[in-house]
């Protein structure tokens, strides 16, 4: 009798089980996915469903991948400005430039009447080694002619580049040689370097100049702060223009080098994820050097994470204009076939609490896209009591007043310098004049520059070879027409743009920046600060009342780690945008 029921329960008995196995299974895929993404079992399903019955019952065939590709951006559109989807053919693209390297065979080059003209030839790299030089124009790749329409910039990185230790044959026409020139290449690492030029800017003060923050910049950092206490140097300008930010880390890293111990940083803090502090570990070498760090409208995120920290802490003083105004952190999470996302996880704040996102609605929009040239009509540039500063004041260390929501105000401002500008000189940039006359110019003269060592013996050339004449007569045959008053007014501007790109395809970045640097108002002031003693942020002369005064976070219980160098255990978080310019009409590199 107890056989017969005990068998008669049984399937319910199993069918219980596997019901319980299936609810145990899901909870631990959930617990346990990390990154890997999951359908949630609400209306979500409903995307799913869509495209299912799309493929099952559409009149047309439809390419199902080809339609999510296109759905994800817009999906991510919805949330934040920052929120990105990257298709797995640029997944590795984008992330080579924060990586510190890729894999290729180690020139820059311009694409010239549908041919790659080499401009330059990274230093240790292979295509040095087997004797390729600037000015050589790549005609064949692989045995197969590389010119005319098949000649872009995609198709010339995606054959060039390629896997370590693996080779590609080139031909190129040389100026002298009468037949094509072939070369064996093995592609091997090329650096991407953050730090575009480290020197003296006069006897005492030294001068870093940080183009992003990635993998290698906080090594890169060490070196150049090396290399400028050799040469003595005895205050310190960082210089954040154009920065578009990058890991969290090396912002931190770099903050670390300058600070006491126990100084917060910055901390972050999201729906689902915990407030997560950053402090000093009392550990950086340079915690008493005068500090001056400059700042535009296009620093941004982990840059402004740098800025922040230093003017919360007070220990330098900002200076130029305000920044770009982005709080929002990204986690990279990657998906199956290598595509991936960067979704927004936190917000990140200064030290006195601070966060400087400036404000969005609607995943951002247009508004947002067009927010740096709502800032320049305003008269934001200009004029710094045309600067809109309405978020929430906050205090730094000493008590100074800064605010929140829209970027890191300048303890000092300087404007933008439009004195020479007008419709002419604008048109000469915009319509890439500037840059094929410089290199036409170089082209040309490529054989009688070959030894000039310094950037005042190329000017001493430039000039001698009136050079500036020569664009006008340039620029008039391609249809821009010589103005004379348009032309003195702009004189100077004219005079940095191509002399400017002449020096950066001859010599490289840096001789560039320090070229560009003799004329530069922000380095001006900051030289000018440094001499009169005011690097150092001094206490308000009368103190806001207490009960309008938020107070930085000072608890004594501390809920993380302390911040060390050494550890490497915080997480690399992407926060990096894109806000690449170019005023001075310098062309645009690509390497392979």
């Amino acid at each position: 009798m107890n056989i017969n029921r005990s068998s008669r329960f049984a399937p319910l008995i199993i069918a219980i089980s596997v019901i319980i196995g299936i609810l145990i299974g899901t909870f631990y895929a959930n617990r346990f996915s990390g990154n890997r993404l999951n359908i949630i079992n609400t209306s979500s399903n409903k995307l799913n469903d869509l495209l299912h019955i799309i493929d099952d019952q559409y009149v047309d065939t439809v390419n199902i991948a080809d339609l999510v590709e296109k759905a994800m951006p817009e999906i991510l559109s919805e949330l934040d400005p920052h929120s990105t989807y990257i298709s797995a053919k640029d997944a590795k693209e984008a992330n080579e430039d924060l990586k510190g390297s890729f894999s290729g065979i180690g020139i820059q080059f311009v694409i010239r009447k549908d041919t790659i003209n080499i401009t330059n030839i990274i230093k240790g790299g292979p295509s040095e080694k087997v004797g390729l030089l600037a000015g050589d124009k790549i005609i064949s790749i692989d045995d197969k002619s590389f010119v005319g329409k098949v000649c872009t910039n995609d198709e010339a990185t995606s054959r060039l580049k390629g896997e370590k230790g693996t080779n590609v044959k080139i031909g190129v026409k040389r100026n002298g040689e009468a037949k094509p020139l072939y070369f064996t290449i093995e592609r091997g690492d090329i650096p991407v370097k953050s730090i575009d030029a480290t020197y003296m800017l006069n006897d005492e003060l030294g001068y870093i100049k940080v183009n992003k923050f990635g993998e290698t910049t906080y090594p890169e950092f060490l070196m150049s702060l090396a290399q400028l206490e050799q040469e003595g140097f005895k205050g310190l300008v960082v210089d954040l223009r154009g920065n578009g930010g990058g890991y969290l880390i090396s912002a931190i890293q770099m903050v670390n080098e300058f600070l006491p111990k126990d100084r917060l940083i910055v901390y972050t803090e999201g729906r689902k994820s915990k407030r997560e502090d950053y402090r000093s570990d009392g550990r950086g070498s340079y915690q008493n050097i005068p500090l001056i760090v400059l700042t535009d409208e296009t620093t941004a995120s982990a840059a402004e994470i740098f800025s922040g920290a230093i003017q919360d802490n007070d220990r330098g003083i900002i200076v130029g204009r305000r920044t770009f105004g982005k709080g929002l952190v990204q986690q990279p999470i990657e998906f199956h076939d290598g595509s991936l996302i960067h979704l927004t996880i936190a917000r990140y704040y200064t030290p006195s609490g601070r966060c400087i996102q400036k404000p969005y609605v609607n995943g951002g929009g247009k508004d947002y896209a067009l927010d740096i040239v709502t800032r320049y009509q305003h008269g934001e540039f200009f004029n710094e009591d045309s600067i809109r500063q309405t978020g929430q004041k906050y205090t730094t260390n000493l008590g100074r007043t800064v605010y929140g929501g829209g970027g890191i105000m300048p303890d000092y401002f300087v404007a933008e310098d439009t004195s020479g500008l007008t419709s002419y000189y604008t048109e000469a940039v915009t319509k890439g004049l500037i840059s094929q006359f410089c290199f036409d110019f170089i082209e040309t003269n490529r054989s009688n520059m070959k030894d000039l060592d310094s950037i005042d013996d190329v000017i001493t050339y430039l000039k001698s070879q009136r050079v500036i004449d020569k664009f006008i007569r340039f620029a008039d045959k391609k249809n821009l027409k010589r103005r004379n008053l348009m032309i003195r007014k702009s004189y100077h501007l004219l005079q940095d743009a191509i002399f400017g790109s002449i020096i950066y395809n001859m010599m490289d970045m840096e001789p560039y920046i320090q070229y560009l640097n003799r004329n530069d108002k922000t380095v001006e002031k900051a030289t000018e600060l440094y001499k009169e003693g005011k690097t150092k942020p001094t206490a308000p002369v009368a103190e806001e009342s207490s009960k309008n005064k938020k107070k930085a976070y000072t608890s004594p219980i501390y809920a993380g780690s302390y911040f060390h160098i050494e550890s490497g255990n915080i997480k690399s978080v992407a926060i990096n945008i894109s806000t690449k310019n170019d005023k001075k009409g310098n062309s645009n590199k690509h390497k392979a």
